[in-house]
C-alpha cells in the first residue's frame, strides 16, 4: 500500500524522501502535523499510524510524524475520529505547559525518537504489505 508521509522531523525527511510521497517543513509545528493530517483525512485519506505514539508528551517534542494512505476513499470516521481525538489532547498539553526551548542535543534526541517510532511503524507495515 502506498504512503504519504507527514513530518516536520529533518531527519525522517532525509531518510524516506527517495521512498515515498512525503510533506515536509521543519518550520511546521507538532500541531501543524496533526491538522495537515486530519485534512488529508478529510480528502478521503485513510490514517495508518497513530497520531500520539510514543511516550513523549506533545508539549516536550517539537517533532512528529504521521503516515496516511496515498489513495484516497470515503471519509474513514474511525481515523477522524482518532485525528480528532488526538488535536485535542496535543491542544490541551501545549495549552498547559508550552514546549521548552531545548538544547540543540536534546532537540537531536527527541528527532531520534520521533525517527524510531515512524521507521518501526514503516518496517510493520512493509512486513504486513
Amino acid at each position: 500500500m502506498k504512503k504519504i508521509l507527514i513530518t516536520n522531523n529533518s531527519k525522517v525527511y532525509e531518510e524516506n524522501k527517495e521512498k515515498m510521497d512525503i510533506i515536509y517543513s521543519q518550520e511546521y509545528t507538532y500541531l501543524d502535523i496533526l491538522i495537515i493530517t486530519r485534512n488529508k483525512i478529510h480528502e478521503g485519506h485513510r490514517l495508518m499510524t497513530h497520531p500520539l505514539s510514543g511516550s513523549v508528551k506533545p508539549n516536550e517534542t517539537p517533532f512528529k510524524s504521521t503516515i496516511v494512505t496515498k489513495e484516497k476513499d470515503q471519509l474513514h470516521i474511525e481515523s477522524l475520529e482518532m485525528i480528532e481525538g488526538s488535536i485535542k489532547t496535543a491542544e490541551k498539553f501545549i495549552r498547559g505547559k508550552k514546549t521548552p526551548l531545548w538544547s540543540g542535543k536534546i532537540l537531536e534526541d527527541f528527532k531520534v525518537i520521533d525517527y524510531c517510532l515512524i521507521k518501526g511503524a514503516l518496517e510493520s507495515m512493509d512486513q504486513f504489505h
